[in-house]
């Protein structure tokens, strides 16, 4: 059952999605590692035991039979694929199960249709040829864009964009909310009178998880926080106390405890969304130029006019 089919995403479903499923038992393969990568292996399940560890999974590597047909981790992966959303809240513990069991039923009824000669009716036919076409889409766009999509790439554009990116400040703020002004006037004058703003924060706030907090809302940007919270914390100086600010949760007192130019996000943080960028771009580029040079030929006007509105410009 196991195909070359790859699917049009960074860096290539042998590099991505096998490797996420294979990690969800061994627990020890990199996200970036390819599956056949011979010098990785599994952990010993004992590590008293003098027995070799079994051999890393590949992509060929057979996880059950059902008849004589065998199902691989690639099958595993490609099922990853297909399902899309639908197993992103499966829990990983969980995930080759889930995954195992849709192959299982895929390879089922697959050969029940085989031997009902299905292969033989004309909806079969139409449909195959559109998977096959879209099976050497997948390839292709793997082989011409997702393989060559590389880290100095990445980090090229990484570095453009953070340079690109405004310096934010970010406060360390607690606070105490109350449901009243009269409430809010009575703490801000018990603090100023010296009163410990965490005990009284675990007394008298209503915020949920206050007892635990002491009202600490940690490090936050401007954009973290409600605007009335936000505009009131950041004209603070450090250690100073505020008036009571009014915002849709209560009323608040607020002291700033530190302030500093806020991290901007690493390479790591940033990896995903620009492989991605990337992707689109290559795709968009190569998309056009195919289209460029191709005949393309819509009878039905209205219809060649949304096609056109879908895809930019309309081809001359």
């Amino acid at each position: 059952m196991t195909s070359n089919v790859l699917p049009e995403k960074p860096f290539g479903l042998l590099k991505l999605l096998i490797p996420a499923v294979i990690a969800l038992t061994i627990g020890a393969l990199p996200l970036a590692a390819t599956a056949a990568d011979s010098s990785s292996s599994a952990p010993a399940a004992d590590a008293a035991s003098s027995a070799a560890p079994p051999p890393a999974p590949t992509p060929s590597s057979v996880v059950a039979t059902v008849g004589n047909e065998q199902i691989t981790e690639a099958d595993l992966a490609f099922a990853y694929e297909d399902l899309g959303q639908q197993v992103q809240q499966i829990p990983p513990d969980q995930l080759r199960a889930v995954l195992l069991a849709q192959v299982i039923d895929l390879q089922l009824f697959a050969q029940a249709g085989h031997a009902a000669n299905v292969e033989n009716d004309d909806l079969y036919k139409l449909r195959l040829s559109y998977l096959v076409d879209r099976a050497l889409r997948r390839a292709y766009t793997k082989s011409q864009i997702s393989d060559t999509i590389t880290q100095d790439q990445i980090k090229a554009e990484y570095d453009k964009q953070v340079a690109a990116m405004p310096t934010q400040d970010e406060v360390h703020a607690r606070h105490i909310l109350v449901s009243s002004e009269d409430d809010a006037k009575a703490i801000k004058a018990q603090l100023d009178a010296g009163a410990d703003f965490t005990a009284l924060a675990k007394e008298k706030s209503i915020e949920p998880g206050a007892r635990d907090s002491g009202g600490d809302l940690g490090y936050f940007t401007a954009d973290k926080m409600v605007k009335p919270f936000a505009d009131a914390a950041f004209k603070l100086k450090v250690n100073e106390i505020s008036q009571p600010i009014q915002t849709q949760f209560g009323w608040h007192v607020i002291q700033v405890l530190d302030r500093r130019p806020a991290a901007k996000p690493t390479l790591q943080d940033l990896t995903p969304q620009i492989a991605q960028q990337l992707y689109i771009q290559k795709y968009t580029a190569m998309f056009d130029a195919l289209r460029a040079k191709t005949t393309i030929t819509i009878p039905d006007p209205a219809l060649k006019a949304q096609v056109d509105a879908q895809f930019g410009a309309q081809q001359q």
